[in-house]
């Protein structure tokens, strides 16, 4: 659903819309703060954190933003905000979300929505039901490399794309604890529902349903309690096959894309460089290039050849733009635009995560159940690409 919403303060359409950010850890701190104060039309008006620290740094960068030690603050005084960003741990998105929309406030969520789809589906309809908008921050729709394959894709460039695979791997051969990485399913860590939501997404994005899951999934690392070394295999309805990989334990780190289609391939190395920057204090504004790589690591298209042995064409990357998913948001609000990542579509990448789990736990491949016209129209890849 689109969910549009607006603030019962007359003239909404010429105010800022005012932000609840909860939480204001790596997700807070680095992705969300800054690009809802970088986007027009929104102001982070208070931030939930207890701890003093945090307060600290965020006061530092935002010096008029307020706080709130929990988010049941936020409720008693729901008519001073008008959207409430969940950047908490995974296990309270789905309470959280669920007080915040019967408060009557829209919401964003950052992935995943829920630990299964289910929840995920409960939520959307929750949201249906009020009239509110509920969107799930997939930032990696916006990176560099995944605009300019969905942009070769849609140009045919490929030809008939026959297999897409995807690495998000790092090299951290000492856990850093958390819980991020904690063995407890109520915490809902570990890299599949982490990175692996991420590339589901963009797969899901780009060639449509899952009809057929297959995984594997380790823990490789001494002391490690979560799964830290994932691999997937998605069978799309169309007949493409993704091959996903996400690790913390890969010594040699791999492309970040190699698309195989019928007519050439894509190769590209290297992460968009949005997240590196905004860990680095750097800011989106109009009047700096945001989200743009050097030409040595764009990637290459072509046939017959290694693109390590200067085989095929380089292929400008497109600018990353994380900015533009608060942008669609605020859009959505004002009622201008539709929801950039609904809830449903979140959901149908945690029915892949969820095949995937299983797929891993008994050694058997998962199938997914036929996908009507009607139940697909919601992750239709026209849709969904940016």
């Amino acid at each position: 659903m689109t969910g549009n919403w607006t603030h019962e303060t007359p003239g909404l359409s010429e105010t800022r819309l005012r932000v609840g950010l909860v939480g204001y850890g790596l997700a807070g701190s680095v992705f969300h703060a800054p690009l809802i104060a970088a986007t027009e039309g929104l102001v982070l008006d208070t931030v939930v954190t207890s701890n003093e620290e945090r307060q600290a740094q965020a006061r530092a960068e935002f010096p008029d933003v307020r706080f709130a030690a929990s988010p049941e603050e936020l409720w008693g005084r729901a008519d001073e905000l008008d959207l409430i960003v969940i950047a908490s741990p995974n296990r309270t998105h789905v309470p959280i979300a669920t007080a915040a929309i019967e408060a009557g406030l829209p919401v964003v969520v950052d992935k995943p929505i829920a630990g299964t789809a289910a929840e995920a589906r409960e939520l959307a309809a929750l949201a249906e039901e009020r009239g509110l908008l509920l969107s799930v921050f997939q930032n990696r729709r916006w990176d560099n490399d995944f605009l300019t394959l969905a942009r070769l894709v849609a140009d045919g460039e490929l030809g008939d794309v026959q297999r897409f695979e995807s690495r998000f791997e790092r090299w951290r051969p000492q856990p850093k604890g958390g819980w991020r990485e904690s063995g407890d399913p109520q915490e809902i860590g570990g890299l599949l529902y982490d990175l692996g939501s991420h590339v589901v997404d963009q797969a899901l994005v780009l060639f449509g349903p899952a009809v057929q899951v297959y995984a594997e999934s380790d823990v490789r690392r001494p002391g490690a309690a979560a799964d830290d070394d994932t691999f997937l295999a998605i069978t799309h309805a169309n007949g493409v096959r993704s091959h996903l990989y996400v690790s913390a334990t890969t010594a040699q780190l791999g492309p970040r894309f190699r698309v195989l289609g019928s007519a050439a391939g894509y190769v590209k190395y290297g992460l968009d460089p949005q997240e590196a920057d905004l860990r680095a204090g750097a800011r989106p504004t109009a009047n700096r290039p945001w989200g743009e790589e050097p030409e040595e690591l764009w990637g290459r298209i072509g046939s017959g050849e290694s693109p390590l042995t200067g085989g095929g064409a380089p292929v400008r990357t497109l600018p990353g733009d994380y900015p533009a998913y608060y942008a669609a948001v605020t859009d959505a609000l004002r009622g201008k635009g539709d929801n950039p990542v609904t809830a449903l579509q979140a959901a149908a990448a945690l029915d892949v995560l969820e095949a995937a789990r299983r797929s891993a736990r008994e050694g058997v491949t998962v199938p997914l159940p036929a996908v009507t016209p009607s139940a697909s129209a919601d992750t239709d890849t026209e849709e969904q690409t940016p």
